[in-house]
């Protein structure tokens, strides 16, 4: 993998190339860290990870107040429509999800968490939850939005490469 090149042409930047390595290495190892909690909490319950992943994107966008459809499902865990539809019907006869009408619009699906799986995810995340917010509130306020601005430009960044460069499964050629 290519190295980052901050101030790689300049005398005095070899120590912010080394804070960027050190940056992207940090990123790199906590985006491994969540895949395995997701990993981890699909052997919990007993399911395949890409169900515990389609799972976690349920509940995460219920919690945000922003439920997913299961077109929009679809795009979070890059499964085709119908590859989407089969595991959908898997999570809903292991009582896990619910798909509802919600819409005035009857046609549009709205995917629900069951009563019986909320309970069980946060006795699951409680822990993470707990630790993550203690590991941030030794942050200030001012600090937490630098960082939310930054890691906002990082995936708008990356979302843009998924677009374009790589829209057709690797880089433009």
């Amino acid at each position: 993998m290519a190295k980052a090149d901050a101030g790689a042409d300049r005398d005095d930047g070899s120590d912010d190339v080394t804070r960027v390595d050190h940056l992207m290495d940090g990123l790199r190892a906590f985006g491994a860290n969540c895949t395995e909690f997701t990993r981890r909490f699909a052997t919990w319950l007993g399911l395949h990870s890409t169900d515990a992943a389609a799972l976690v994107e349920i509940l995460y966008a219920e919690d945000k107040g922003t439920p997913l459809s299961p077109a929009r499902l679809s795009e979070r865990v890059s499964l085709s429509s119908g590859a989407t539809a089969i595991l959908l019907k898997r999570l809903e006869q292991a009582g896990h999800i619910v798909r509802t009408r919600e819409s005035t619009d009857r046609r549009v699906v709205t995917l629900r968490s069951s009563p019986a799986i909320r309970p069980r995810a946060e006795a699951f995340f409680g822990p993470y939850a707990e630790r993550m917010a203690q590991t941030m509130s030794a942050y200030s306020t001012q600090e937490i939005q630098r960082f939310e601005d930054f890691i906002g430009r990082l995936r708008s960044t990356m979302d843009a490469l998924l677009a374009d460069e790589y829209r057709d499964g690797g880089p433009a050629e």
